[in-house]
Parts: structure tokens; C-alpha cells; sequence
């Protein structure tokens, strides 16, 4: 669980950051999710969008990626949404 100084450096973090992947007309697909997944464990923090055509709001998209990752929602603006999950192995981020 992330306290709020966490996730505000996390948040720090994910402004400069580009959008990796979308969720799109074919939603949460087992594809989106292993590439997420991939993603989370070389990175641990990455930012998603929600396009309108996808029958999801980003808070949906976020916590449904989330608990199939074992990750945690940083923040949902608008059709963004940013996920972090540490990697215990060779951690990227240092949160103290």
C-alpha cells in the first residue's frame, strides 16, 4: 500500500512520462495484460489511456488492470491513468 508522500512522487514521476498502451474497443484482452504486466516488472511505473470507443472509464480500465497485475492505481486524470507496482527483484524506483 502507497502512503500519500509515495504516491506523490510517484505522480511527480508519471507527469514527464508518455503513454505506453491504450485500452481500446477490444477492452482488457489477456494481451493487454501480459504486455502491462512486462511492462510493470522492467519499468514498475507506467501510464495508460482509455479511449472512448472502449466501453471502460479510465478509473474502471485502472482498477481491472490493477488487480490482474497485483499492481496499484498512482492516479486516474481524464482518460489517463498511471500504475505502479515494485519490483522485488531489481527495484527501478526508490520509494523510502
Amino acid at each position: 500500500m502507497l502512503t500519500s508522500k509515495q504516491r506523490a512522487v510517484l505522480r511527480g514521476m508519471a507527469n514527464s512520462m508518455d503513454t505506453i498502451f491504450q485500452v481500446g474497443k477490444g477492452g482488457i484482452s489477456d494481451t493487454l495484460v501480459a504486455q502491462t504486466d512486462d511492462a510493470l516488472r522492467a519499468r514498475e511505473l507506467i501510464k495508460l489511456r482509455v479511449l472512448e470507443n472502449s466501453g471502460y472509464t479510465a478509473r474502471e480500465a485502472a482498477e481491472q488492470l490493477a488487480e490482474q497485475t497485483g499492481s496499484e492505481v498512482v492516479q486516474v486524470i481524464g482518460s489517463r491513468f498511471v500504475l505502479y507496482r515494485r519490483n522485488l527483484k531489481k527495484p527501478v524506483i526508490d520509494l523510502k
